[in-house]
């Protein structure tokens, strides 16, 4: 497999030159990324307000940086476990935005045929297996696909997105016990928002340094920046390399932080105002859209640029996922039970 060159963050030619340095472009499309995620998001808070979309359904905005920035260290045949919260996750790791918006909409046109909704987002053909509901659920799973890859021999890294409120469960420690005795090929990315639906990390955990509680298993760990998407890019590179070529698991803590309520069902009551609006000051897309500015590497044609792109990829998805058909009725119980064997 070819190894990905890590990308560098110094000052490059200016915006709109066709000499641009490579590094540049990744830091651009770094920050496409992430206003991709957020965008789509946007959309789905009004969709779901006018109850196009329906159920629950989790919100990233404020974490782009993980996702957009994690995402590129993998290759097309490594396998990636998530929570919930994916949606970012799920258009970063290269599914359609149609497909994603589908599933929203409950169609089946969508990753998991309209079954599944906002939490269960699927993709075999990406390797994407949840969308996990049930908090820590995903770790199991990302253990036993590592382990099925290290049984056939395949350099295959299986990265497995976690939240802080993990780390309060069994499987938590279960699972890290268990890659760093077996050595498996896993990336553990845990996303600490600080916040466990809705219980500060402090009231909850004695030990709120969770790389540090994950290195007492024997895994290579250490905090990223999670509002910087560039330490977020570095530090998962570092780590999907390490692991791949025999490192073992490691652990990434990414400390981040969701600007919305824990879902569109939470009225937020359990933090401050103030404290919303000093995270927000760390936004990652306006960081490193302050950057590129800085660098000359971003004017405001690129950005209205991007913006534009997005939202008529965004559109196109809703349109596609209103004109598209809902299960009919007498498929409910297919996928649920066993087809009848026909004898001949």
């Amino acid at each position: 497999m070819t190894r990905k060159k890590t990308a560098e963050t110094g000052p490059g030619p200016a915006a709109g030159r066709s000499d641009a340095a490579p590094e540049d472009e990744e830091r651009r499309a770094l920050l496409r990324e992430m206003l991709r995620i957020r965008r789509f998001e946007e959309r789905c808070v009004e969709l779901y307000s006018a109850a196009e979309i329906r159920g629950f359904m989790h919100l990233y905005i404020g974490e782009e940086a993980v996702a957009a920035g994690v995402m590129p260290a993998l290759g097309p045949r490594d396998a990636v476990v998530t929570t919930y919260r994916e949606h970012g996750h799920a258009l970063a790791r290269g599914i359609p935005a149609e497909a994603v918006m589908a599933e929203m909409f409950g169609r089946t046109t969508g990753c998991s045929r309209g079954r599944g909704g906002s939490m269960h987002l699927f993709d075999a053909a990406t390797r994407f297996y949840g969308g996990n509901a049930i908090v820590a659920g995903g770790l199991p799973l990302a253990v036993g696909l590592a382990l099925a890859d290290r049984m056939r021999g395949a350099d295959q890294v299986t990265a497995c997105f976690l939240g802080d409120g993990a780390a309060a469960e069994g499987e938590f420690h279960e699972c890290l016990n268990l890659a760093a005795l077996w050595r498996l090929p896993v990336l553990f990315v845990c996303e600490n928002n600080r916040y466990a639906m809705g219980t500060a990390l402090a009231r909850e955990h004695a030990q709120t340094d969770l790389a540090l509680r994950a290195s007492s298993y024997g895994l290579v760990s250490w905090a990223v920046d999670g509002m910087d998407v560039l330490a977020v890019s570095a530090a998962a590179r570092r780590a999907a390399e390490s692991v791949r070529w025999g490192g073992g698991p490691h652990f990434l803590e990414m400390r981040t932080y969701r600007y919305r309520a824990h879902s569109m069902y939470d009225p937020d009551q359990y933090r401050a105002r103030t404290e919303i609006e000093e995270w927000r000051r760390h936004d990652p897309i306006d960081a490193l859209a302050a950057r590129l500015r800085a660098d000359g590497v971003l004017g405001d044609e690129d950005l209205t640029a991007m913006e534009k792109e997005i939202a008529a990829e965004i559109d196109g998805a809703v349109e596609a996922a209103r004109d598209a058909p809902l299960e009919p009725v007498a498929d409910l119980t297919r996928f649920v039970y066993s087809e009848r064997a026909v004898r001949p």
